[in-house]
């Protein structure tokens, strides 16, 4: 048998810390004033789709009560980017599915 290096030992798996901890402290360092990390982001992302359809649904009735001042463009426009920011999220979903199926099926 081989005599163990405690030191060498203690060395790598410090170094193996540090590997997996540095993408966490580098995803909270790149996006500043995120409190909470990821979950925090999904939040503010999910909140932020819910109020682009909330402004789009508003203009559009707005538009066809015929209000002054109600634009066909500002809403079509608006009407698209809630739809975009929809269809973003919804693929977001689906990666992270796909993700979480995934790490569920590796052999352990």
């Amino acid at each position: 048998m081989s005599q163990i290096d405690v030191n060498n030992l203690l060395s790598q798996m410090r170094t193996m810390t540090a590997q997996v901890r540095a993408p966490e402290t580098a995803f909270k360092t790149a996006v500043p004033g995120a409190q909470g990390g990821f979950s925090a982001l999904l939040q503010k992302s999910i909140s932020a789709v819910g109020q682009n359809q909330l402004d789009a649904s508003r203009m559009s009735a707005s538009f066809e009560r015929g209000a002054p001042g109600a634009d066909l463009a500002q809403t079509m426009i608006a009407v698209q980017k809630a739809e975009l920011s929809f269809k973003a999220t919804v693929e977001v979903r689906n990666k992270l599915v796909d993700a979480y199926k995934e790490i569920m099926n590796m052999p352990v």
